[in-house]
């Protein structure tokens, strides 16, 4: 699987050429976001796969990059959403390289 870093993904995702997902879960989110970047929370993401971004390859965000992991694995093995990444370290990650975000420090 493909990983990529805070700031590979965000200067992509810039660029137009990725949409990035949050799967983290609501709390995390009202605490700490990426603005523009879509929450699909992990816990309700099978029932909520059709509201994936269809039209660029995806990179998926959680706190640290574990569950992230999970759900582009889950994602790469079924072969819908062409390649998947996992953005390595997360919003933790995001934050420590100086990338916007909105409301507290990711903990």
């Amino acid at each position: 699987m493909r990983e990529m870093s805070a700031r590979e993904a965000y200067e992509a995702w810039q660029a137009g050429e990725v949409a990035i997902v949050d799967v983290r879960e609501e709390d995390e989110h009202a605490a700490t976001r990426v603005p523009d970047v879509p929450l699909l929370p992990m816990s309700a993401f099978l029932d909520r796969m059709d509201e994936l971004p269809a039209d660029r390859p995806l990179v998926i965000m959680c706190r640290s990059g574990r569950r992230s992991q999970q759900v582009a694995d889950h994602l790469n093995a079924h072969g819908e959403h062409g390649e998947v990444a996992n953005l390595t370290g997360g919003i933790l990650a995001w934050a420590e390289e100086g990338l916007p975000y909105e409301g507290e420090p990711p903990r």
